[in-house]
């Protein structure tokens, strides 16, 4: 099918303001990835300390800092597609940089093969060939369906599969490398990783055979920074700070990412001729931006419309899109309790 239809910013918006809405910082990307650490260091120490002090402190500290761990890691992997589309820094270099390591790499995600997978999401938003089409297509559903993935994420079911699968094309990768067939099976892969930072009806998406190599390359770069976490957390404080940061990536994580993919595409009326109707944005409040909604993730019908802005100016391309009187004929949701009803109004079971 053809690729859907963009949207013009020159019929939209003033010369200047584009400009505004467009520019790359060369700081406010790297100021991102310093406080979505910051605050994975304060709610993994913080929880640390509360055990330390009582341990009726660490019983209530330790959800609110997996809440937090879990946000700031979805943060991380925002930040990584915000990278895949040049635009954590105008340095190409340091861009892909930021994108694959201190962002991607601590999710277990790969920025080269994630971008040409999520530009393919661009061109062809819920349309056949959409590789993200797993993710709304089974919506509407029931609250009973919903709750049972919600359990499978929060009890750690979802990062398992995820995991072994991932790990078992690695094995492949790494395999293929020692026959001297690496090279060819990598220049051949063109998803490799990209579906684990996704997650389809039963929480796993499988990248191709061809894509061992990359996928192993993605393992290495994620047990790396795992093992600089877990000997950071040794040096500074014991194990209890990296068991906390890894409990989050296998439970709340999965969960916020699974609510921000529903409320991204999810029973939308994409796939017309309208480019304002390709995804939607949903108002979040705090707890949601600390959580659900990292760093403007929020905002991603702007983010379909203008894919060239960063994520940091989103806000304003939203009120500037108001001031012309666009928002009508966008999708948008009060919050996010809002999208989760109306993905539930289904009575399939």
């Amino acid at each position: 099918m053809p690729a859907v239809k963009a949207a013009n910013p020159k019929t939209i918006f003033a010369p200047e303001d584009w400009a505004a809405i467009t520019h790359v910082s060369g700081w406010k990307g790297i100021a991102q990835i310093i406080h979505a650490w910051t605050v994975v260091a304060l709610a993994a120490f913080g929880a640390a300390w509360a055990w330390e002090y009582h341990s009726l402190a660490g019983l209530v500290a330790t959800p609110v800092a997996l809440a937090l761990l879990g946000g700031r890691q979805l943060g991380l992997a925002i930040l990584m597609h915000d990278g895949a589309h040049g635009l954590l820094h105008p340095n190409r270099k340091l861009n892909n940089w930021l994108g694959e390591w201190p962002s991607g790499a601590a999710v277990g995600s790969d920025l080269k093969s994630y971008r040409a997978y999520h530009l393919t999401h661009h061109r062809f938003t819920q349309q056949p060939e959409d590789p993200d089409l797993s993710l709304s297509k089974p919506f509407p559903t029931s609250r009973a369906s919903l709750w049972r993935k919600v359990v499978r994420d929060l009890t750690g079911q979802t990062f398992f599969k995820q995991r072994v699968a991932q790990f078992g094309f690695a094995l492949k990768g790494v395999k293929a490398m020692l026959r001297g067939t690496g090279d060819a099976e990598a220049k051949r892969s063109t998803v490799a990783g990209t579906p684990f930072n996704k997650q389809s009806e039963d929480g796993v998406s499988a990248p191709p055979d061809t894509a061992g190599v990359a996928v192993a390359k993605t393992v290495g770069r994620f047990l790396l920074v795992q093992a600089v976490l877990l000997a950071l957390s040794l040096l500074i404080w014991g194990w209890l700070p990296y068991a906390l940061y890894l409990l989050a990536l296998a439970t709340t994580f999965q969960l916020f990412l699974r609510i921000r993919n529903i409320a991204e595409h999810a029973c939308t009326t994409t796939g017309s001729d309208d480019p304002f109707t390709h995804a939607r944005t949903t108002y979040a409040g705090l707890w949601e931006r600390a959580t659900v909604a990292p760093y403007w993730v929020n905002y991603h019908s702007e983010h379909h419309l203008f894919m060239g802005v960063p994520c940091y100016s989103l806000p304003l391309a939203h009120a500037l899109l108001g001031q012309g009187g666009y928002h009508g004929r966008m999708t948008i949701a009060p919050d996010y309790r809002a999208v989760l009803r109306l993905v539930t109004a289904s009575p399939t079971v």
